[in-house]
């Protein structure tokens, strides 16, 4: 009923006789995307916990999912200016208010050992889990409705979405990288009288 509520689910879609919607969206998704979720889902939790990190990682993760989260507006809904646009202001206008953040308190880079110290934090979890969920609804929702991608409005309110995790992440990146030019604090020295 949501479904068909949001638009996701054609009105005049009905199951077979007997089985559950809910099992039948369980029942074809392709074994991979559980194997995706069970991976996302590790990642997320690895990230709940305090740790050290290099360079590499840190850029990576937000680089992979930006990438995954482009690459769900453009596939579910095609590279039209007005969709990519929506996706773009959204990514910028969270890039732009995420960066001047401060760090959570406990963040740190070595620049000796080149790894970033970083506290656990539920966020990457959210985002990971908001991308992977909206991307997995998408694909229900075209499976089940295709007539639902030439629904401008819905179109460009899931780009806008998927722009809004993307600007969190590369602001959360932009914000760690920062620590990398900042100079070393001088060390500290005792005088002996």
């Amino acid at each position: 009923m949501f479904g068909q509520w949001l638009g996701l689910i054609s009105p005049r879609y009905q199951p077979p006789q007997g089985t559950p919607l809910i099992g039948q969206i369980l029942t074809n998704t392709p074994l991979w995307v559980w194997g995706l979720l069970a991976a996302l889902l590790v990642l997320g939790w690895s990230q709940t916990r305090s740790r050290s990190v290099g360079l590499a990682r840190i850029t990576l993760l937000p680089l992979g999912l930006d990438a995954l989260s482009l690459y769900g507006t453009v596939s579910a809904f095609g590279a039209s200016a007005a969709v990519l646009g929506s996706w773009l202001a959204a990514a910028t206008g969270l890039l732009l208010i995420v960066t001047p953040m401060p760090l959570p308190a406990g963040t740190a880079y070595d620049p000796d050992r080149r790894q970033f110290q970083l506290p656990g934090s539920w966020v990457p979890m959210g985002l990971i889990m908001g991308i992977f969920l909206t991307k997995y609804m998408v694909g229900v929702g075209l499976a089940m409705n295709p007539a639902m991608a030439a629904n401008t409005g819905l179109t460009l309110a899931i780009a806008t979405l998927y722009g809004v995790f993307s600007g969190i992440f590369a602001g959360r990146t932009i914000r760690l990288l920062r620590l990398v030019r900042q100079p070393a604090a001088p060390a500290m020295t005792t005088l002996h009288a």
